[in-house]
């Protein structure tokens, strides 16, 4: 569903986002810790080593010195003689903060006929990146409650939305008095406010419109309108076609760019226009919206994950099409050389896609060290660890090519496993 602005989080949002500049020389911590996770009937053993190691990632991080919020949560079930293990751990972007994971130790072992997994870790913690997730992270609690909230209203919003197909297809203006003036801005504000409080999506409606008439020059009275128009498309997306709910998103852009005509930076115009031209299937136009967005506020986290999404759904779709090096273009866009620390871990897909890219293009050693880089951020990526053992043949580097193999063998992969054994083949005696 489109992001819908909450005007009254907006203060909130802002002010956590003021972050101070990350520091020239960035906090680290070296932490070593372990963990243990007992495996349950309908774990793989894959999924059984990415908990344990989830576990030890935690551990590192609380123990880095900064309180965080985690959720951990394991629940065992029996049914039908079986055992079944649900294990949940939470600790949202706050993992961006390790830098780098090294492996020290890995055991298996069988206790009350449970196979029983630990891990020990040597992790290098950022705590400036951990510090500054947390108070982004504090700032979109809010707007995550009212998202939730949004969610449980939507069976009331459906039936309302048939009301407001029946009403004209051109907006309602209120009429104003000849002579009185267009700038009074409490009184727009006020009709603002009681709209984003409001559950009746016609009613936000006529309330953005009373304000614009009151004031047509605030800003947050269009951006307001324009996003109850994305979320009137969003609502009906399965049960009207894209043709019959053109119309409110082009309602929506053109409420998006009046506000933009009266500030150019305005970064919830911008976001919403980002975001109706994403509906509109415009990637292009909505990652140049997305990116002014960053120009004047580099820490808008929404606008930050949208970009990163949308990048690698283009550079996806490229990599179908066998288009390479449009999606080199693409993804080297997504990873460029001087990137925020606190957001290379979101881009970890992005790297093992470049990688992929590289091979296909004969270019193994760029392809090996993005591979690295992936791996380095998610230890439990098999078909990275995998690649990067075919490459480091290909390289004639048959020790680290074992290594990954083995690696990958470890974690559940059956072609690598094939691997080990063609490798201990091969040089018995």
């Amino acid at each position: 569903m489109l992001l819908r602005l909450l005007l009254t989080s907006l203060c909130l949002l802002t002010s956590a986002l003021g972050l101070p500049a990350l520091a020239a020389e960035p906090h680290l911590k070296t932490i070593v810790s372990e963990a243990s996770y007992a495996m349950g009937d309908s774990d793989t053993l894959a999924g059984a080593e990415e908990a344990v190691l989830n576990r030890a990632k935690r551990k590192a991080v609380e123990e880095g010195g900064v309180y965080i919020e985690a959720l951990s949560q394991d629940v065992e079930k029996h049914a039908d003689g079986k055992t079944t293990r649900l294990s949940s751990l939470s600790v949202r972007t706050l993992a961006a903060a390790i830098t780098e994971t090294e492996i020290l130790d890995k055991k298996r072992v069988l206790e009350n006929d449970r196979l029983v997994f630990s891990v020990k870790i040597k992790a290098t913690v950022n705590l400036d990146t951990l510090e500054d997730a947390i108070k982004r992270q504090k700032a979109y609690e809010q707007l995550a409650e009212h998202h939730h909230l949004l969610h449980a209203e939507n069976a009331q919003l459906k039936a309302e939305l048939d009301e407001l197909r029946k009403q004209s297809r051109g907006t309602r203006m209120v009429s104003i008095p000849r002579g009185q003036p267009l700038r009074n801005r409490k009184t727009a504000s006020d009709l603002i406010h009681t709209a984003v409080r409001s559950r009746d999506l016609p009613e936000k409606i006529e309330l953005a419109t009373k304000a614009i008439a009151a004031d047509d020059q605030y800003v947050d009275a269009y951006v307001v309108r324009g996003q109850t128009h994305l979320s009137i498309a969003s609502l009906n997306a399965k049960k009207n076609t894209r043709e019959e709910l053109a119309d409110y998103v082009d309602r929506a852009i053109a409420d998006f760019d009046r506000a933009l005509a009266l500030d150019a930076s305005s970064p919830w115009a911008l976001l919403g226009l980002g975001d109706a031209y994403t509906w509109k299937k415009k990637p292009e136009e909505a990652a140049a919206t997305y990116e002014r967005i960053l120009q004047v506020d580099p820490l808008f986290d929404v606008a930050q994950q949208r970009l990163i999404a949308l990048r690698l759904s283009i550079a996806r779709k490229q990599m179908a099409a066998r288009q390479w090096r449009q999606a080199l273009a693409t993804l080297d866009a997504l990873l460029p050389a001087h990137d925020l620390p606190g957001w290379t871990f979101h881009k970890r897909e992005g790297y093992f896609l470049r990688g992929q890219v590289y091979t296909r293009l004969d270019k193994p050693q760029p392809a090996v060290d993005d591979l690295t880089t992936a791996i380095r951020m998610d230890p439990t990526n098999r078909p990275a660890l995998l690649l990067r053992a075919k490459l480091y043949t290909r390289l004639q580097q048959g020790r680290l090519a074992k290594d990954d193999f083995d690696r990958a063998c470890s974690l559940g992969s059956e072609d690598a496993c094939a691997e080990v054994a063609h490798f201990s083949s091969s040089t018995a005696p």
